[in-house]
């Protein structure tokens, strides 16, 4: 009996995964010749043929199909040892990750120290960007773990809830709101409106709130940076919508004003997803502690809500699930 190994059983899943030799190759950072060496050993030590070759893909024989779970299985537990002989330390490579920027600016700092604490041998490769963009890039498994505007529906991506984070409207101090009682949305809106950039949850709804609420929307100004959003507040240009959080120091001195409108946008909603096949213990030990991050930097903001962050969570999933 011919053996075979470990890296040809995760050749075999990442090839199957991505229907593509020179996309495992890249995923696994190796040439196209290897993975395609690694195959023609694991189909020779098994004594079956298990993939199809056409011109720019290759599909799963029938027998690759049937022994696909028990590969999974077997990487499973070879990933379950190695964790438990090594917990601390862990393995080398990399981890993928992409964050909103809204991550970036809160509590990324905390979670990158503490993973280098659990996992010194790994490297962090980090792209902030748009959800929709990270959502895209997790379902091609270009990225491992994103933290984003969740959750992705996708059956191989896990979701797990964040904290909400509060979006509060906050104006410069020269835009003189005198008035200190609870404004209405009619009011609020004698300004513009400065958002989250057209592609975001928050955009769009602050968009259709105004739409059915005036026949002429007041002025809108969808910006893709945090930072750009908060200096233009800053600026006096118009009322913002922002994460409570992330203004807390701009307010305490006195550079931004909280206003008190009866309608606000609903928290953010953000899930730390990553793909459950082929297995990734490093991403799935990164999403819990970006949970465990997230509710910290949350008890120390004095976030009410943080009490029981699933309810929001299990609410969006209920909402996407209605529509």
């Amino acid at each position: 009996m011919i053996p075979f190994n470990i890296k040809q059983l995760e050749t075999f899943l990442w090839v199957a995964t991505l229907g593509s030799f020179r996309k495992a190759a890249e995923r696994l950072n190796t040439t196209q010749p290897a993975i395609s060496s690694r195959i023609a050993g694991l189909e020779e030590a098994l004594g079956v043929k298990l993939f199809e070759r056409h011109s720019s893909s290759v599909r799963l024989t029938a027998k690759g199909h049937q022994l696909l779970p028990a590969a999974k299985r077997v990487l499973r537990m070879a990933d379950k040892l190695q964790m438990a002989a090594h917990p601390d330390a862990g393995t080398g490579g990399v981890l993928r990750l992409g964050v909103s920027e809204t991550i970036v600016q809160t509590w990324l700092p905390d979670f990158l120290r503490e993973f280098q604490v659990d996992f010194p041998l790994i490297e962090t490769d980090l792209l902030v960007d748009a959800t929709t963009n990270l959502r895209n890039e997790l379902i091609s498994q270009r990225i491992d773990l994103a933290v984003l505007m969740g959750p992705v529906l996708e059956f191989r991506i896990e979701n797990v809830g964040m904290p909400p984070v509060p979006l509060v409207w906050v104006c410069a101090p020269q835009l003189k709101l005198a008035n200190t009682s609870k404004l209405t949305l009619c009011q609020l809106t004698q300004f513009p409106i400065i958002s989250y950039g057209r592609t975001t949850r928050p955009y769009s709804e602050i968009y259709r709130k105004l739409s059915s609420e005036f026949d002429e929307p007041p002025r809108v100004f969808p910006a893709n940076s945090l930072a750009a959003s908060i200096k233009m507040t800053l600026d006096g240009i118009g009322i913002a919508s922002l994460p409570r959080d992330l203004v807390g120091d701009h307010v305490a001195e006195g550079k931004l004003l909280i206003v008190d409108c009866d309608w606000h946008p609903s928290d953010l909603l953000f899930t730390a997803s990553y793909a459950m096949e082929p297995t990734n213990p490093v991403a799935e030990h990164a999403a819990e502690l970006a949970l465990r991050t997230a509710k910290a930097y949350a008890v120390r903001n004095d976030n009410a809500v943080v009490k029981s962050p699933a309810d929001g969570f299990a609410r969006l999933l209920r909402d996407y699930a209605g529509r």
